[in-house]
């Protein structure tokens, strides 16, 4: 009885984080990506982001493979978070739930950490599917591997459902910024790339799923959200000098673009505030546009960012 209760108390050796909310159609097949890993040292937490359709009906078919935590609808940066709170396994890894793994994806990313102490994190390869067919990733999404902080400044080049990581580095970087509501990944991954290589497995271990029209990484003006993580990376004081100059180019970039873009749009006050951004080029004492959560500049989540009708909530 002894040696089940310790066996049972036990960390696991990877802890899966799965964040939804209003997926009914997809969390399952994600689940089950999981459950037939041919790792089994795992431990799986779902978080329930608020859904408001029988997400949380079709999560009880798997009650007892994995906990459940339900909370109100706070966005996929806090989700994930509250499942790393919730976790126990020194590795942690995360799947969207309109994503899929592959069977051996836990083995071969654990595997990999076995044979590399001191990488902190790795991500694997992806095929992007959208409504059942395969897409071709243009050649500027081809992942990399190491350094190459200076690359991922201008789009995300990590997938959260390809990625695995330590969780020593969360401890010391931090989680996902819950003042994002979009870009939380190109955020994370840029404070990672500051200091450590991102390794990669070359090889397919993810089916990524889109052209639902809950996804949010296709919400329009999106680049505000990147803008806003830049600007916390150049203010941190954390950047050497040849990071800090890359950063302060793609700001700028960013913001001439996004504040023709609020030009065109009628949104005039908007786009002063990006151009007087550009002025200052980031740096603290500019003005209005600080980097501060309430900041109005900031404020408006994906649904708001453009006048297309039908605009949706965001989902995870």
């Amino acid at each position: 009885m002894m040696l089940m209760t310790a066996e049972k108390n036990r960390a696991p050796q990877v802890s899966v984080v799965i964040p939804t909310c209003n997926r009914e159609q997809m969390v399952a097949q994600a689940v089950e990506s999981i459950l037939t890993q041919d790792f089994k040292d795992y431990e799986l937490i779902v978080v329930d982001d608020g859904s408001t359709d029988n997400t949380a009906d079709v999560l009880q078919c798997y009650e007892g493979s994995m906990r459940l935590i339900r909370q109100s609808n706070r966005g996929v940066s806090a989700a994930r978070n509250a499942g790393i709170a919730a976790s126990r396994g020194p590795l942690i890894a995360f799947l969207d739930s309109d994503d899929l793994w592959r069977p051996r994806k836990l083995s071969l990313q654990t595997a990999f950490f076995h044979a590399h102490p001191n990488a902190v994190v790795c991500q694997t390869e992806e095929r992007w599917m959208r409504n059942g067919r395969q897409l071709n990733p243009r050649k500027y999404h081809q992942k990399a591997a190491g350094y190459f902080f200076e690359r991922s400044l201008e789009r995300c080049l990590v997938s959260p459902s390809a990625a695995m990581l330590r969780r020593t580095v969360l401890e010391e970087i931090g989680g996902f910024d819950e003042n994002l509501p979009a870009c939380e990944d190109y955020d994370l991954w840029l404070r990672i790339g500051i200091r450590y290589p991102i390794h990669l497995i070359n090889a397919v271990l993810v089916d990524k799923r889109g052209g639902h029209a809950d996804q949010l990484s296709t919400a329009p003006g999106l680049d505000r959200y990147r803008i806003r993580s830049l600007l916390k990376l150049i203010r941190s004081g954390k950047l050497n000098s040849t990071q800090h100059h890359a950063a302060k180019t793609v700001l700028l970039r960013k913001c001439r673009i996004y504040a023709d873009g609020c030009a065109k749009r009628g949104r005039l006050t908007e786009a002063a505030r990006y151009r007087r951004l550009m002025v200052t080029g980031g740096e603290e004492g500019g003005g209005s546009m600080q980097a501060r959560s309430g900041d109005a500049a900031f404020r408006r989540r994906p649904e708001e960012m453009s006048a297309t009708p039908g605009a949706m909530r965001p989902k995870n």
